[in-house]
């Protein structure tokens, strides 16, 4: 079993992860497409509005509530392969992916949160 200080060193080690997530409600079949440099971290931020009921998004969050959590499904649709030795602006990188999913997706006004 890992050390305490083991875990820690582990843990300011691991690189986040960055690209595109979508929140899609099944019912509905509306999406929110983000994009961000820590994917687990705004899911967990969308998760918690949401439960609360303090979204910013109030369409998504009255759909939120009247389908209820189990209705909607959260997927990582791109991530960004970050090399160790590459110097690159990672908000940039992520705006880019995001217009790319958007463009291949080619979602409907009437479906976009």
């Amino acid at each position: 079993m890992k050390t305490r200080k083991e875990l820690k060193t582990e843990f300011k080690r691991k690189k986040p992860v960055a690209g595109v997530f979508q929140i899609q409600n099944k019912v509905n079949g509306k999406i929110l497409i983000e994009g961000t440099t820590n994917i687990p971290s705004r899911w967990n931020r969308h998760r918690t509005e949401l439960r609360f009921g303090s979204h910013r998004n109030k369409i998504l969050q009255k759909d939120w509530k009247d389908f209820g959590e189990e209705n909607f499904e959260f997927s990582v649709l791109s991530e960004l392969e970050i090399k160790e030795d590459e110097n690159l602006n990672l908000n940039s990188e992520v705006k880019l992916l995001k217009e790319m999913v958007e463009e291949e997706k080619d979602i409907q006004e009437e479906l976009k949160y």
